[in-house]
């Protein structure tokens, strides 16, 4: 039976500094109550949560200050890896059987990218899993960052499709403008099997790619981009079939090669971003600036002398040295860095985690 407590809680929210933390701490309560949605309203002055009754659980977690519980998180990621998964291994049966059947190299070039991305499909699975283990003695910080691994392994999946799809295709039209290989005629049927394919992967794209948003999960974001690539190859595909249909021979594998050096590119912006957190890469001066205006709002903090920002997995890691009065106690600094580490996770989606270190102001030129 709700009660009339958490319905106050709920609507009187300009108290509560952090609402993160509120639904940290009352979100196992209210779920036994037959609470299941949380949605916040916010404005410049407050946040506000409105609590709704038989709602799909799926929701139940999510808002739209960055506060996606970690749960939530794994449910969503777990999702689109599993549809990616299937939907990969079907279209990998009907393009290689289509490509073979319908005489398309370009086609069937295609399905054996779905098959490649069925292989290294079971492998990020496993690592998104394990990326959900919670923190331990070993990783205080939880193991999130192997969803940059699950990034790099997508990525290093995408070059490789690439390199092997070109050279495929090159040699193709090679044999078949010197008269090395004999030329069957393209069937029609597989153009519609690549036009289909296409459907799918913007539906596969378009939903990875709000879902990586969501939960900035590098392995679901360069799944989306995987998806867009497969687009690509599809068009490409499709292409070529209809050139080999109009009897121009060599289109279908000039197609080919054309896409996979787009799925190449692809590959090495993907190795790009994920190996750039795995290195603890500063997330950008944006970031840096941010943080110091909002120390800045603080009158007791005389300087900011050092930030230092990197991510880990989705969230962000702070290290900030800031100058106080001298004449202060222990105490009184303690509570300036309390109060500013409180203000940096109310101002900052997906701040995980900040370390002030305070002392005298250095005086310049010494």
């Amino acid at each position: 039976m709700p009660s009339a407590q958490y319905t106050h809680m709920a609507t009187d929210l300009s108290r509560e500094t952090n609402t993160n933390l509120w639904l940290q701490k009352h979100r196992e309560t209210l779920i036994m109550r037959g609470y299941h949605a949380y949605v916040f309203v916010t404005n410049s002055r407050q946040s506000r949560i409105i609590l709704k009754k038989n709602m799909n659980a799926e929701t139940d977690l999510l808002n739209t200050a960055g506060c996606l519980s970690d749960a939530m998180r794994q449910r969503r990621s777990n999702r689109v890896v599993n549809l990616g998964l299937a939907a990969n291994a079907l279209l990998a049966v009907v393009k290689i059987s289509a490509g073979i059947f319908g005489h398309s190299k370009a086609l069937l070039a295609d399905g054996i990218n779905s098959f490649s991305d069925v292989v290294y499909l079971l492998f990020v699975k496993l690592l998104v899993r394990l990326s959900a283990q919670p923190a331990d003695d070993e990783h205080p910080y939880g193991h999130h960052q192997l969803e940059s691994v699950a990034a790099i392994v997508i990525g290093a999946f995408v070059i490789t499709t690439g390199i092997a799809i070109f050279w495929d295709s090159i040699n193709s039209a090679f044999d078949l403008i010197s008269g090395r290989m004999e030329h069957n005629p393209v069937e029609s049927f597989t153009l519609i099997v690549a036009l289909a394919t296409v459907c799918v992967k913007i539906y596969l794209m378009i939903n990875a790619a709000a879902v990586g948003r969501t939960t900035q999960n590098l392995a679901v974001s360069a799944l989306a981009k995987d998806h867009r690539n497969d687009i690509f190859a599809s068009l490409g595909a499709a292409a070529g079939i209809v050139l080999g249909l109009l009897g121009i021979q060599w289109g279908d594998p000039l197609a080919g090669a054309l896409v996979a050096i787009v799925v190449a590119k692809t590959g090495i912006d993907i190795l790009r971003e994920s190996t750039a957190e795995l290195m603890d890469t500063v997330p950008g001066s944006e970031m840096n600036n941010k943080i110091r205006s909002i120390i800045a709002s603080n009158s007791a903090v005389k300087s900011v002398e050092s930030i230092h920002t990197h991510r880990f997995g989705p969230y962000y890691m702070a290290n900030i040295t800031i100058g106080i009065d001298g004449n202060l106690s222990v105490l009184e600094g303690d509570r300036i860095a309390d109060s500013i580490e409180k203000l940096l996770y109310e101002k900052i989606e997906l701040l995980r985690r900040v370390y002030i270190h305070y002392h005298p102001p250095k005086r310049r030129g010494k």
